[in-house]
């Protein structure tokens, strides 16, 4: 398992700052995200510094050259989970690696990713869920349910194997997005997939069946939701940090109720611009710096 001192989950403007600041403050840093959404043909017009217009494409290469410059290293993967070790440090797993961090800073957005199911909030906490590690104790042997189709779908549903061993993936509609690898090891895990879209869900004290856009139905008392990527909601779920909402709650030193995990940018809420993220991750990269030298070089020194 790889390790690093600061792992920054987001390559978007607030994670390439905390880059930019702790990897010149001489901090091992791995900065782990692809391509944010701003960084395209978008034209910038009021960002400090620019008088002339600036494309998001060419404010993003540019933070990306900044943050490599002071030696942090970015890499384009899709983080599969994270957790919390009993030493306090934090474990990623992504679709290549797993790498072992002592502190963690999230800047990933915010997911606006929603399963289009009508009455999907009626069953909120009766049967359906967004985290695995934190509910599928509740569904041991019971028939359940992962909606998605990517990488994250696939990995929630053998994560589930763990406590049932009755697990569909369920696409709602959308093509599966699942490598070679991961789709041989649903189908070694006896995992099926279905393709129709759910209309429904339905359940007299909490969810029972699923009612499909072909009229058919499925028996399933957990509907886990595992839509695109996993983000900032299902690893502040993971991780149990405080919410406000989908947004992760902050200190105004970006720190969350967890110590060693920070939060910076569009998940955190408020006024979201590429501006804003900058200065959160500053402070973010600012406070983690702080924590790994007061906190996980000193107990490297006790070890």
């Amino acid at each position: 398992m790889e390790k690093v001192e600061l792992l920054i989950l987001g390559a978007g403007p607030a994670g390439l700052s905390a880059a930019i600041y702790a990897a010149r403050a001489g901090i091992k840093v791995q900065v782990i995200g692809c391509t944010p959404k701003y960084a395209g043909d978008y034209d910038i017009d009021n960002y400090f510094g620019f008088p002339e217009t600036i494309s998001g494409r060419e404010l993003q290469e540019r933070g990306i050259k900044q943050a490599a410059r002071f030696g942090a290293e970015a890499s384009c993967e899709q983080v599969l989970g994270i957790h919390q070790e009993e030493d306090g440090t934090f474990k990623v797993k992504t679709e290549q690696r797993e790498i072992k961090a002592c502190a963690v800073i999230l800047a990933t957005g915010v997911s606006r990713v929603r399963p289009g199911i009508k009455n999907l909030a009626e069953y909120e906490g009766k049967g359906v869920s967004y985290c695995v590690s934190c509910d599928g104790f509740f569904f041991k042997g019971k028939k359940v349910v992962v909606l998605g189709e990517s990488l994250f779908a696939a990995n929630q549903a053998l994560d589930l194997k763990h406590y049932t061993q009755d697990v569909t993936i369920c696409t709602n509609g959308k093509q599966a997005n699942i490598g070679p690898e991961l789709q041989q090891a649903l189908e070694l895990a006896g995992i099926p997939i279905v393709t129709q879209k759910i209309v429904r869900l339905e359940g007299q004290n909490g969810l029972e069946h699923l009612s499909l856009e072909d009229g058919k139905t499925l028996e399933a008392y957990g509907l886990f939701v595992a839509l695109g990527e996993a983000g900032a909601g299902t690893f502040a779920l993971t991780l149990g940090l405080e919410r406000r909402g989908e947004f992760i709650v902050t200190d105004n030193e970006q720190k969350t109720n967890i110590p060693g995990v920070f939060a910076a940018g569009d998940c955190t809420g408020g006024f979201m611009q590429i501006s804003v993220a900058v200065g959160e991750g500053a402070q973010a990269g600012h406070a983690a710096i702080n924590f790994i030298r007061t906190v996980c070089r000193k107990k490297q020194e006790v070890d």
